[in-house]
């Protein structure tokens, strides 16, 4: 049965799955609040001019991240009885709000990795004097979306933890207004995640590896993202120690929508480094590649809460995005001279595990807009690594884009994190 949704966007991020959810023969409404992505799914998704006069047309409402308030407004929604996919006031703060999200996640049992929290530059050069270590520094709020922010210190006495802090100081003061210096620890770096139906978790759940720099072999800049490799599994260690403990909170919450923890571990234990408490970007997107269950289909059930299992393949999916300048900087000028308007074109018609970003589609051409210079995430799965890998990396030599990159290792890791994820036992059904 057909449904009606409608998309909510602050900046344009869930526009491949309104895209999807058409092409299952779903109809969409698409309304996108920052004004410099207004272009984004222009073609592939029609738009609402305010989605607040759409709400009685749609049979659910999808709100798609943390930032404007989006939560509240889900709730909003939710409380008027309206089927809704969406955070709340309290997920949204587990997200932008660190300290928050590490104190609850204490509170519900859970080991937290040890961690203090500033507003102050100087006091936080002064503590890491007085306690010399490798630390990570985190700003949170709206500063967190700037993933080039986060710094990932080396230095076993904090030097480099200090000289950071001192520039942060001299050039980022008005933008970082609170952040977290996190001891370092050294193990796999691993998310857990789940849909949530507003009463308990649904499952299977999905275990994901995020390669965030720019460069292949985890080199250069913070990018927030540049490919994810993932599988679905029955709950498992690492979701029972982790996100399992929250149900309760998130239940009464009555979230409605997708949260994930990011965490290392190691042989002495697991370590939750920070939440997402709305859809990944772009792994919502890879995710959808692994699914049996159509998308539309879940994310009805999901606004309405009655799903608690969903269908997803066996085997592995990896997503690698395709990027284009000034990514991953701001620069106006660059990307309107380089790549605003780009023609994408493909070697072959097919288009399987391709999905869209900062596109739009003008006649029978797509063509790059935005802001950002994200362009696509191209998507491929297997019954193994390699072979998802494999299928991944033929779909992204059918595109052609002026001045393109990607990472070529997505994935790679997976032969010797495997290995010691399962020596340690996370990864074991239970």
């Amino acid at each position: 049965m057909a449904s009606k949704f409608l998309f909510v966007s602050y900046e344009g991020l869930i526009a491949d799955i309104a895209w999807q959810v058409i092409k299952e023969g779903h109809e969409a409404k698409f309304w996108v609040q920052d004004a410099a992505v207004q272009e984004v799914a222009d073609g592939f998704v029609p738009k609402a001019k305010d989605w607040r006069k759409e709400v009685d047309w749609a049979d659910v409402v999808v709100f798609d991240d943390v930032l404007g308030g989006m939560g509240t407004m889900a709730e909003e929604l939710r409380n008027a009885g309206k089927p809704v996919v969406g955070g709340s006031p309290y997920t949204d703060r587990l997200e932008e709000d660190r300290a928050f999200g590490q104190q609850e996640l204490k509170a519900a049992g859970v080991p937290i990795i040890p961690q203090e929290n500033f507003t102050s530059f100087d006091q936080a050069m002064k503590y890491v004097r007085d306690n010399p270590n490798r630390y990570v520094i985190k700003p949170s709020g709206e500063a967190q979306n700037n993933k080039r922010l986060l710094f990932v210190g080396e230095e076993e006495d904090g030097r480099d933890v200090i000289q950071v802090l001192e520039d942060y100081k001299r050039h980022l003061s008005d933008t970082v207004k609170e952040f977290q210096l996190q001891r370092r620890i050294v193990g796999v770096e691993v998310a857990v995640g789940a849909f949530f139906n507003g009463r308990e978790f649904v499952t299977p759940v999905c275990v994901n590896f995020e390669h965030k720099k720019l460069f292949p072999g985890d080199i250069g800049p913070a990018t927030g993202e540049m490919g994810t490799s993932m599988f679905w599994t029955g709950p498992n260690r690492l979701f029972n120690a982790t996100l399992k403990k929250m149900e309760s909170r998130l239940a009464q919450a009555r979230f409605s929508s997708y949260i994930d923890v990011n965490c290392i571990v190691n042989s002495n234990g697991i370590y939750p480094l920070e939440f997402t408490s709305r859809f990944g970007y772009p792994a919502i997107s890879i995710q959808q590649e692994g699914l049996l269950t159509p998308i539309g289909e879940l994310l009805s059930r999901l606004g309405e809460g009655k799903i608690s299992e969903l269908r997803a393949r066996s085997g592995f999916q990896i997503g690698v995005r395709v990027v284009v300048p000034p990514f991953p900087y701001s620069d106006k000028a660059t990307f309107e001279s380089t790549s605003k308007d780009s023609v994408i074109l493909f070697k072959t018609p097919n288009r399987d595990g391709i999905h869209i970003e900062e596109i739009k589609q003008v006649g029978s051409e797509w063509r790059v807009t935005g802001a950002s210079g994200i362009a696509l995430i191209v998507c491929g799965g297997g019954p193994t690594m390699k072979q998802a890998q494999r299928q991944a990396y033929n779909r992204v030599r059918n595109v052609m884009i002026p001045y393109m990159y990607y990472r070529d290792d997505i994935g790679e890791r997976w032969s010797e994190d495997s290995d010691r994820l399962h020596a340690w036992g996370y990864l074991r059904e239970s």
